[in-house]
């Protein structure tokens, strides 16, 4: 695999022209005033759009449409994910979900599937203060009790296969890891992989040793977004949840985690406070910790190989696959295992 390639195939986005957006609206009875504006997403392309009259009845003017990537999510997938948060909006807890428009929320045109949602505006959260980090708790506690009252039938759950060793022989297949480190790198993964086969989350839970809820999934500070005291409707919120997955409730709280271990613990006690309020918390999941921070870093390496066709990862990500960037991958993956090994944040 070349990651800098000098002929750029076509890529199904590319179709994805303004006019097509908002033809796309207007067949649902969203009439566009002209103004779009395309917001930060790689995963799917997503735009703000100001409409000429409001969504139904005293509806918004202002909406988010976000058209799917072509492959991801088959339909029943992303109908799961639409129908997650309509509970959760159904139970107070502040989600944006999808316009139900002409008694649907998924829609298409032109090749592609799109949503409609409100447009809400915020602001990243202040992670440095304990009271967030308590608020923030108590908010997630929330969205588990409600992803704790029934599993996800089509949505798949995080684990060593699909995390791990399916990037991995991905990967490998298709030269993506530098030839100057590949050797080192897969020997360190191999020992990476061992190491969280004794935490295999979906082994765990079979022996009920760990809940496995639905949950966000990509719970790190880029998805929530806080509105000020002195707003409406103050504190955290999730705009979507389109990577939501099965899994154990720690993987909502660790990434929003950042600093030394000192720090880290002291971030993850604040969290815990919150949490505990509203909902139990089993402190054998802190063990997981490190094995989902490892098997984030290999998927999100091949998650960016896989996308290197899309312009915007290039443009992006301008450093992925250089012989630097994967002896960075073979440091970070010593450190992991070293990590692994020991104690958990707290006990």
């Amino acid at each position: 695999m070349n990651p800098h390639p000098t002929d750029a195939a076509p890529h199904p986005f590319d179709a994805l022209t303004p006019d097509l957006v908002l033809d796309a609206l207007a067949g649902v009875g969203c009439l566009g005033d002209g103004r779009l504006t395309a917001l930060n997403s790689f995963e799917n392309r997503v735009y703000q759009v100001h409409l000429e009259d409001p969504v139904g009845d005293g509806g918004p003017r202002v909406v988010v449409a976000k058209f799917y990537r072509p492959g991801r999510w088959s339909a029943a997938q992303i109908l799961e994910e639409h129908g997650f948060a309509a509970e959760l909006a159904a139970a107070e807890v502040p989600v944006v979900a999808p316009l139900a428009l002409a008694g649907r929320t998924l829609h298409h045109h032109g090749g592609f599937d799109f949503s409609i949602s409100p447009w809400r505006g915020g602001r990243a959260p202040e992670l440095d203060d304990f009271e967030v980090l308590e608020w923030i708790g108590r908010f997630l506690a929330r969205l588990h009790n409600v992803g704790a009252a029934r599993p996800f039938s089509e949505r798949p759950s995080i684990g060593l296969e699909s995390f791990a060793r399916e990037p991995r022989d991905w990967l490998l297949a298709h030269d993506a890891v530098a030839p100057e480190v590949r050797s080192e790198w897969r020997a360190l993964l191999e020992d990476a992989i061992v190491l969280i086969a004794q935490h295999d989350l979906l082994t765990l839970a079979s022996r009920g040793e760990t809940a496995i809820i639905r949950l966000h999934g990509d719970c790190h500070p880029g998805n929530i977004l806080w509105t000020p005291l002195d707003r409406p409707q103050p504190g955290p919120y999730y705009v979507d949840l389109d990577d939501a997955r099965s899994g154990p409730a720690v993987q909502d709280l660790w990434m929003l985690l950042s600093g030394d271990r000192r720090q880290r613990t002291t971030q993850l006690g604040a969290l815990l406070d919150g949490y505990t309020e509203l909902r139990d918390f089993d402190p054998r999941e802190l063990a997981l910790i490190e094995p989902l921070r490892t098997l984030r870093l290999i998927h999100y390496s091949a998650w960016l190989a896989r996308r290197w066709s899309d312009p915007s990862f290039p443009r992006a990500f301008p450093w992925f696959g250089t012989p630097d960037y994967w002896r960075g991958q073979v440091d970070t993956l010593r450190e992991q295992i070293e990590a692994m090994a020991e104690a958990p944040l707290m006990s």
